[in-house]
């Protein structure tokens, strides 16, 4: 796993761009210590690392987290709980999503745990065993009231009770997901629909979950033998109850930066970028552009409305985003260079531009932003501010 590992460091280090996004994997361990605060010790922490780890890095921020004494990861899919076997990462993971029966043998033969809710998975499953000689472990999706995948809670109890009959299977767990954690009704009545299902199998002795970030914050009932947290550990905060006065100290992991490559002097009245829209108003207007673009998924719709950070100071970014770069007036700050570093996401001195400042912006959330900004941004990896 060492050299796996030293291998996955070299390889993002490694970069001929001047623009990157920085993980403070310190304040993943501190997120991982707030979070772990609100639950039992009997309670176990599945951390969710899909989507590689919400834009993160999967590979990179997971023995940080096994570290800071998370327990099992969850997963979206098949390919990426084997991207972490393919690391070197050797902890329990469950593939959260719903996987295809024909890629089903791929997951049994490298140890990752399946969500399962069809007789067509239980076939599968059963198939696996009889090429591999070796049980798929299994927990059965429960839909409760998301209504996206799972078997339906009021036909749930039959179908449990089925698969844990069944000698080529290991079910392991049976689980749910809150649709609209922010509303206490809703929530309610699904811990409702919820209750009725694992009060009836009781004595078979499986692992229950059902709360995400918030409902661990906000739901310390439904907290049951494992928790799943995702949002949270990169320092971001979900939709919350609003009897949640106390917010959780969490600490923002993701950076955005880049370094000036060039820098002009303009007179009054000239348009910049494509489109011209922005067009300078004063005499002079000092203008630096960075390499950071909407191929890089910072969303053009942004264009001459957000700023960065230099030298602690805020500087306008001006003109449309570009494929590739943007602009930014930097007529307020003095002794700027070429290749001096401009914040978009992050902190610079005393100042701090939040990842929900642009979902705001956008009418979206948080989890959005950080899986947009693509993988051909490096990822450049710290423990201190």
């Amino acid at each position: 796993m060492v050299n796996k590992m030293s291998q996955l460091r070299a390889h993002f280090v490694q970069t001929r761009r001047d623009a990157w996004v920085e993980i403070n994997l310190g304040n993943i361990e501190h997120n991982i210590k707030v979070l772990k605060s609100y639950i039992s010790p009997d309670s176990k922490f599945l951390a969710v690392v899909k989507a590689d780890a919400y834009g993160h890095g999967s590979t990179m921020v997971t023995p940080t987290l096994l570290a800071s004494g998370v327990d099992m990861l969850g997963v979206a899919s098949i390919d990426e709980g084997l991207q972490l076997r393919e690391a070197g990462i050797d902890a329990p993971i469950l593939v959260l999503g719903a996987a295809p029966g024909w890629s089903i043998v791929s997951a049994v033969e490298y140890d990752i745990q399946l969500s399962i809710f069809t007789n067509e998975h239980i076939t599968a499953c059963i198939n696996a065993y009889n090429k591999l000689g070796k049980k798929p472990i299994v927990h059965i999706k429960v839909d409760t009231g998301m209504h996206r995948i799972g078997i339906s809670y009021d036909h749930a109890v039959k179908f449990i009770r089925e698969v844990a009959q069944i000698e080529s299977i290991q079910l392991e767990g049976v689980f749910t997901h809150l649709a609209c954690a922010e509303n206490i009704r809703i929530t309610e009545q699904q811990k409702a629909n919820w209750e009725s299902v694992i009060n009836n199998i009781s004595d078979l002795d499986l692992t229950i979950h059902a709360v995400n970030t918030a409902g661990m914050i906000g739901y310390n009932h439904m907290h049951y033998d494992l928790v799943r947290s995702g949002i949270g550990i990169y320092g971001l905060t979900p939709d919350l109850p609003e009897c949640i006065n106390d917010l959780p100290d969490l600490k923002q992991v993701m950076g955005l930066k880049g370094r000036i490559a060039h820098i002009q002097d303009l007179p009054r009245n000239t348009g910049i970028s494509y489109g011209y829209s922005y067009v300078t108003s004063s005499e002079n207007t000092k203008v630096a552009t960075i390499p950071i673009g909407y191929a890089d998924g910072v969303p053009r719709s942004l264009s001459n409305r957000i700023y960065g950070l230099i030298n602690g100071k805020r500087v306008r970014q001006v003109g449309n985003i570009t494929m590739d770069q943007m602009m930014f007036d930097i007529s307020n700050v003095d002794n700027i260079n070429i290749g001096d570093t401009i914040t978009l996401l992050g902190s610079d001195g005393d100042e701090f531009i939040p990842i929900d400042f642009w979902a705001k912006m956008l009418n979206t959330i948080n989890y959005e932003i950080t899986c947009r900004l693509k993988v051909r941004l490096p990822r450049v990896y710290t423990r201190d501010n």
